[in-house]
Parts: C-alpha cells; sequence; structure tokens
C-alpha cells in the first residue's frame, strides 16, 4: 500500500472543495504511469463508495427526488454532487474508463506538486509521500455566447 495525498480543487473557486485527503493505494510499485496511478485512485474510490451503507429511514430527510424529477435536476442543473440520487454499488470497470475519458477530454488535470502531467503514460514516482492536485476544468459554463 503506497500512501497519498490529494487535493480537490476548481478554478472558479477560492479554496479547495477537497484538502490534503489521504489516500491509500493499492500497490507496491514505487513507479506507475499516470493511466496506472488514475485506475488505483478511481479503485479506492469506488471501494469507498460501495461500502457506503444506503439504509432508508421511514421518513425521507433529504428530500430525494423520486426518478422521473431526477431528469429534471439534471438537465437544469439543480443536482448536488453530494447528495446520493442513485443506490446502485459503482461499476470499477465503467469508472476506470470514465476517468481516462475525461482526462483524454481535458475535464480535468493532475500536478504532481508543482508540475502537471501531461501524457498517460508519464510515470509517477511513488516511492514518498506525495500531494496530487486534481483541478476540475469547466469551460464558459454559464456564458450565454
Amino acid at each position: 500500500m503506497k500512501k497519498i495525498f490529494v487535493n480537490l480543487k476548481q478554478i472558479w473557486k477560492k479554496y479547495p472543495i477537497v484538502e490534503k485527503q489521504e489516500i491509500f493505494l493499492n500497490t507496491e510499485e514505487n513507479e506507475v504511469s499516470l493511466e496506472q496511478f488514475l485506475n488505483l485512485i478511481v479503485e479506492n474510490q469506488v471501494e469507498e463508495f460501495n461500502k457506503k451503507s444506503f439504509e432508508k429511514d421511514d421518513k425521507d430527510y433529504l428530500k430525494s427526488p423520486n426518478f422521473a424529477y431526477l431528469d429534471i435536476l439534471t438537465n437544469t442543473w439543480k443536482a448536488w454532487f453530494w447528495a446520493i440520487y442513485n443506490e446502485n454499488k459503482a461499476d470499477l470497470g465503467k469508472a476506470r474508463e470514465v476517468a481516462i475519458l475525461w482526462f483524454k477530454d481535458w475535464l480535468f488535470v493532475v500536478f504532481d506538486w508543482e508540475d502537471e502531467i501531461l501524457d498517460l503514460s508519464e510515470k509517477i514516482n511513488l516511492s514518498e509521500e506525495k500531494i496530487f492536485t486534481f483541478i476540475r476544468l469547466t469551460f464558459l459554463a454559464w456564458s450565454i455566447w
């Protein structure tokens, strides 16, 4: 197991969404490619997500939407990222595909300390505890042009 720290930021936000979160990667290798690194992080996060219990109370305190209403929420950008609208377990294979696709489509960038990692085949040294920063990119999200 390799221990790393992760920051999660958005361009327009002053403060990070997640700051120095400790993550344990399921590998003994000291050097991995960015693609392997992303797969290890996704594996960790899917495992954490799937451990969560989705037991419901008799009363819906969160006011969870029904499935017919969910399309309206997502189409109007009213869905919250921390709310759980789907109680299914995450699919590791699909999550890995999506993470790689999002990186290729420039929906996020990865920094090793202050160095941006630009290529999926670029090697990352995991022999020491490091801080990695993921920055979510959103292009002209609220522009009328």
